[in-house]
């Protein structure tokens, strides 16, 4: 299960990164990326965990993209790569509404994705953000 949902994890960001340059449903971007050549990943994924991810995302990304930026230090949202900005949003969404997971889980995965896919100093930077993001969590929550 672990790997399953590190593996959801993975394809939400590529499809949320993918949203980012087209007007596609949530639906419709599932559907695409499972019949490109991904048909055998579909009964591998946590389609439930996806397609909260993706809807959530989406639903709330004027909140997230203003709560990223709230954190960014000379920083501004529009200097972000669509990569880093789709890992951001995917683990901010976590980090405020997905309460099974553990905000270090998110963080941690989205530094992991960063390494895969974004460049060498993604990680410090994803991680610092979303680390401001989970601590000001805690003390709204406290």
């Amino acid at each position: 299960m672990k790997h399953m949902r590190k593996r959801t994890r993975e394809i939400a960001m590529e499809l949320l990164y993918q949203s980012t340059m087209n007007e596609k449903s949530v639906e419709e971007l599932m559907d695409d990326y499972f019949e490109d050549n991904h048909e055998d990943l579909r009964e591998d994924t946590d389609l439930p965990y996806l397609e909260t991810i993706l809807k959530g995302v989406i639903n709330h990304k004027e909140e997230l993209d203003a709560l990223i930026e709230s954190h960014l230090v000379k920083w501004k949202l529009s200097r972000i790569s669509k990569i880093n900005l789709s890992i951001l949003r995917l683990s901010a969404f976590e980090l405020l509404h997905m309460e099974d997971i553990p905000p270090n889980v998110s963080i941690f995965e989205a530094v992991e994705l960063s390494k895969k896919y974004s460049d060498d100093t993604a990680g410090s930077f994803i991680n610092g953000v979303l680390d401001k993001i989970g601590k000001n969590q805690e003390g709204s929550k406290g």
